[in-house]
């Protein structure tokens, strides 16, 4: 290994770890606790006095917020028979906290009181085939604002915040794979508010510090704009979404009893987002299940309406259940099945251990329903049918090649697939591979012979540079995709761009 490989490949590493670490949150948990901690670090910043608010004034304003969006949710799920999202009223009461003045103050007290029911309430009444249309606590803040009783400042926005907020923004937006989309909004933003300030007389370190330190971009960025619920499904969508809610975020305006503020801006762009994006949740109904290996099982769902999505994406499932494993209750699972179809399908790991969601898909039985309340993904083929593309799957990374391999994508376009599997049983859906007109190739771990269909790709669980090369000489004419653990996609991305891939596009399976 070459001195100038070594600082690569140790990065490469280190954001595996990252990843499989990371994988065992959902996005839903990882947000609760990023927010949770920057609230204990504001009471500690109070304490040293970085902070004046006082600390009765800030347990009292937490509790507030924490409680009645908590039991308000709960009321009203009692009111429309669901079963309540306790993490989503839990983060909408966090953020409350930090976008309300922390007082004594009854008329404060009362905002802030409005602003949590009213938020809660907006992810039923604001709401289209079962799924909000707004960032809850944006909605409650700006209903509140309109009211007259409180407004909100958005206290997030301090300096002394910084030390935690910026890994914790961080942390957030590089598990939910929003840094691209994070940075459109900041530069937009940011560029605005340094002219204003420019334009102001002060330096232009000065206003960009102030853009930033003092202006709640980070913040609003980091646990607000990229919410997953509220988001438009294509990532080109997400970053002309961004550039917009930057621009209306930070563009000052008055129209009358409307002005700029960052509540307004967000609840444009939710907006935006409800136009383009899979309008609404759905139900599915659970029509049956089959093995695809030892390990794996496909569940097979009738949807209550037909569904938009394009092959490579996927579809977020709600999945209640009584005892949590501390990843919350939505998993994300690439559809296999074919855009058009009557049912929709997904392949899942079902090896023990088993978490507490999947237990929940096994005991499912025909007839019962689960609710579908995101679909997205830019997990995609090339447009041009003539761009030959590499599929690389590790285990049931296999997935979200199905949908395209079902349309036919094989058929129009050159298509080479390489499937790396523990041994022969552990090679997913191979009647469907064996009948897509893919070239299949197969790397088993343990040394033994693939089925007749397919090209052996030698043995071994590690695959190196110098070997994807020898498998696929015309590497660098296809566009690669990756699929699997974040382990196994952190590896082969860098083997693939070892082999001279250069358009390389991955999907890590995390959070299950």
């Amino acid at each position: 290994m070459s001195p100038v490989d070594a600082p690569k490949t140790t990065a490469v590493f280190a954001a595996g770890r990252l990843d499989t670490l990371l994988g065992k949150y959902t996005m839903y948990r990882l947000i609760l606790l990023v927010l949770a901690a920057l609230a204990a670090y504001s009471l500690l910043l109070n304490a040293l006095g970085w902070l004046t608010f006082g600390i009765p004034q800030m347990l009292v304003h937490l509790a507030l917020c924490l409680g009645l969006t908590y039991l308000s949710n709960r009321g009203l799920a009692a009111l429309f028979h669901v079963r309540p999202h306790s993490e989503s009223s839990l983060i909408t009461g966090l953020l409350l906290y930090f976008l309300f003045w922390p007082t004594f103050m009854p008329m404060d007290l009362a905002g802030v009181a409005l602003a949590c029911v009213l938020a809660t309430a907006s992810k039923y009444a604001l709401a289209w085939r079962g799924r909000h249309i707004f960032n809850p606590a944006a909605a409650g803040a700006f209903v509140t604002g309109l009211t007259g009783l409180n407004v909100a400042t958005w206290w997030a926005a301090t300096p002394a915040m910084l030390w935690l907020l910026v890994p914790g923004v961080l942390l957030v937006l590089y598990r939910t794979r929003k840094l691209l989309m994070a940075a459109v909004f900041l530069v937009v933003a940011t560029s605005i508010v340094s002219a204003e300030l420019l334009h102001a007389g002060l330096s232009p370190g000065t206003a960009l510090w102030q853009a930033l330190a003092q202006r709640p971009l980070l913040f609003f960025v980091g646990f607000m704009l990229t919410e997953p619920l509220t988001l438009a499904p294509r990532r080109w969508q997400q970053l002309a979404l961004a550039a917009v809610v930057g621009g209306v975020f930070a563009v000052p305006y008055n129209f009358g009893f409307i002005a700029n503020s960052p509540e307004l801006a967000l609840l444009v762009g939710n907006l935006l987002a409800f136009l383009v994006g899979q309008r609404g949740g759905l139900r599915l109904q659970f029509t049956g299940s089959r093995p695809l290996t030892p390990s794996t099982t496909e569940f097979s769902f009738e949807p209550s309406r037909p569904v938009r999505f394009m092959p490579g994406q996927y579809m977020e499932l709600d999945l209640p259940h009584a005892k949590s494993d501390g990843k919350g209750r939505r998993r994300v699972f690439s559809l296999t099945s074919a855009p058009g179809s009557e049912t929709v399908k997904f392949g899942v790991r079902t090896a023990e251990p088993l978490s507490a969601a999947k237990k929940v898909l096994l005991d499912l039985k025909p007839g019962d329903e689960v609710a579908a309340t995101a679909v997205g993904g830019d997990f995609v083929l090339p447009r041009d049918p003539r761009a030959a593309v590499l599929l690389i799957a590790a285990g049931i990374g296999i997935t979200p090649y199905l949908a395209h391999l079902s349309s036919g994508a094989a058929q129009d376009r050159d298509v080479v697939l390489l499937l790396l599997a523990r041994n022969p049983a552990e090679i997913a859906y191979a009647a469907e591979l064996q009948a897509s007109g893919a070239r299949i190739l197969v790397r088993l771990a343990d040394g033994s012979v693939p089925p007749s269909f397919v090209t052996n790709a030698g043995n071994g669980g590690h695959l190196d540079g110098p070997a994807l090369l020898e498998l696929v000489p015309d590497i660098t004419d296809r566009a690669v995709y990756i699929s699997g653990s974040p382990a196994s996609v952190a590896s082969l991305r860098r083997a693939a761009r070892k082999a001279g891939g250069r358009r390389v596009h991955v999907d890590s399976f995390s959070g299950y």
